[in-house]
């Protein structure tokens, strides 16, 4: 293992490198204009090929090309040049492109956009939230593998604070196993052969073939499809102290790695509080959220938002006890991302007060 220290923006990069993924494009947006000078430096060390695209929309068309030839092939922004992406992003998943999108977000979490998207039809993105630079790498290379193994778009959340935090880590690959052949991949060996291949948001099949089956049958089956995936994606999850907990605070990505912290420190002085931290936001680890909420009198959600991971959550809970949402949307004036809100101090009197009106309420 060779530990280096290294800024997260450069360490995604070397990441996603290190991953297998040779195309990569890109429209400048602070934080994620750090990911594209990363990968404009490092992927012509290895035959790699890296655009600084005119807008995010030319820049999502680049990555669905080099996608739908085989080619392991990632682009991103932020969530407000994601917001222009989200056609092309639903077309890319009822077309079945395996393809890596990275959403280093501003000051706000763009949790709907992740889940949820803009675009059109049932669709759906694995999503993947790291908390710190070390995850952070290895679920870059872990979105390679499933976006192959599900051929599927995988949505990477990143933000402003895990761009520029440095930390000590190994970007060498990591192997999840074997994934299928490409088949179906644009590689030009069928072309004029009369059985050229076709990756279409529309149709599998030309229209000529016997096997073609018509748009809306088509969407109809790629519905089940995002179904299968949901439920054959594992959730990934981290929790801590939630056994005995009378209140449980769900948060993700940095605010996640906040409020571990926060929620240890807290247990420290004997305070019965403990936390879920959701790693992939879809599919949502729902199961971990509602057995910690059994014994739970209250379950507490925090972003940096007005409340969006929220719903998912009440979905979760069902129920069992009150939700209270106790995050909020303050930034600096630039509104990039730094948040007064991440803020030992501030978190824990939080904490404490919502504990202490929980105990109130159910006396």
């Amino acid at each position: 293992m060779t530990r280096r220290l290294i800024e997260g923006s450069e360490a995604i990069a070397a990441g996603m490198v290190a991953a297998g993924c040779r195309f990569f494009a890109g429209y400048p947006m602070t934080p994620f204009t750090e990911v594209l000078e990363g990968m404009a430096r490092l992927l012509p060390e290895v035959g790699g090929t890296c655009m600084n695209a005119e807008s995010e929309i030319e820049a999502v068309g680049m990555a669905w090309g080099a996608a739908a030839t085989g080619t392991r092939a990632a682009t991103g922004s932020v969530g407000q040049g994601l917001s222009l992406m989200q056609e092309s992003l639903s077309e890319i998943c009822f077309a079945r492109l395996p393809l890596v999108v990275i959403n280093m977000a501003r000051g706000q979490g763009d949790y709907f956009q992740a889940t949820r998207g803009g675009g059109h039809g049932d669709y759906r993105h694995i999503v993947l939230a790291p908390a710190d630079v070390s995850e952070a790498v290895r679920l870059i290379q872990l979105a390679f593998h499933l976006a192959d193994e599900w051929r599927n778009p995988v949505l990477f959340m990143g933000d402003y604070y895990l761009a520029h935090v440095q930390e000590a880590v190994d970007t060498s690959p990591i192997d999840f196993g074997p994934v299928e052949e490409k088949p179906w991949a644009l590689d030009g060996s069928s072309s004029g052969s009369g059985a050229a291949k076709l990756v279409s948001p529309l149709f599998p099949k030309k229209r000529n073939d016997p096997e073609a089956s018509t748009y809306g049958d088509y969407l109809e089956v790629m519905a089940a499809r995002f179904g299968e995936i949901g439920r054959g994606v594992e959730p990934l999850v981290e929790t801590g102290f939630t056994e005995d907990a009378e209140l449980v605070v769900v948060a993700y990505g940095t605010p996640g790695r906040y409020i571990r912290f926060v929620v240890s420190e807290l247990r420290a002085q004997g305070l019965p509080i403990g936390f879920v931290r959701p790693i992939t936001l879809w599919p949502f680890p729902t199961e971990t959220v509602s057995r910690a909420a059994d014994s739970a009198k209250a379950v507490a959600v925090y972003e940096l938002n007005t409340g969006q991971m929220f719903d998912d959550v009440r979905l979760a809970v069902l129920g069992r006890c009150p939700v209270h949402f106790i995050g909020r949307l303050r930034m600096d004036h630039s509104g990039f991302g730094m948040s007064f809100d991440l803020d030992v101090e501030i978190l824990s009197a939080r904490l404490r007060a919502m504990l202490d009106d929980v105990r109130r309420e159910t006396a």
